[in-house]
């Protein structure tokens, strides 16, 4: 899988309509899902459950961050950066404690080559959500930019202990592992 595709698996949230729940449902559908997704016996059945992580992620906040969310995603889809940027600095000012405003703006840095501003993000946004796999893979394209293939490495290892079906998931670690280790496998 390319870094771009990895790139836009990252960020890509459905867009499918989700009833509205109250948080602490998100919180424990999201932790269903996540015992669901290590036990996924393929990359299809993980795909499903991945799809429906992303929406409890897209669930979360009042309804005028959710609105703010969608905003900028469209932005972020049709690269109008600047203003995603400024969507999801709003949703970040309303809802501080929502992992997916962090992630979503980590990826307009990211995508503005802001590689310092979006790793700052990923990690705003791992330390409200440990299992973004997303924000992970995210991390490891920021690191192997820098250079840190190592640290890409790593991440990516992260990534694919919460999401091991990750769709081309094990041919990305076999690369990066070839990059940052020289192991031929």
């Amino acid at each position: 899988m390319t870094r771009r595709a990895l790139l836009l698996a990252a960020i890509a949230a459905p867009r499918a309509a989700v009833a509205q729940q109250r948080p602490q449902n998100v919180t424990q559908a999201l932790d269903t899902l996540f015992t669901m997704l290590k036990a996924a016996p393929d990359e299809q059945a993980a795909q499903a459950v991945e799809t429906r992580i992303w929406q409890a992620w897209m669930l979360q906040g009042s309804p005028a961050v959710q609105l703010l969310m969608r905003r900028g995603i469209r932005n972020l889809e049709s690269r109008a950066l600047p203003d995603a940027l400024e969507d999801f600095d709003a949703v970040i000012a309303l809802a501080p404690d929502l992992a997916e405003g962090w992630n979503k703006r980590a990826t307009v840095y990211f995508l503005m080559e802001q590689d310092d501003n979006a790793a700052k993000d990923i990690l705003e946004t791992l330390a409200r959500e440990p299992r973004h796999f997303g924000a992970l893979t995210g991390l490891a394209l920021v690191r192997e930019r820098q250079g840190d293939l190592m640290g890409a490495l790593r991440a990516f290892e992260s990534a694919l202990a919460i999401h091991p079906k990750m769709a081309g998931g094990q041919e990305r670690l076999r690369l990066l592992r070839r990059q940052a280790i020289g192991e031929d496998l």
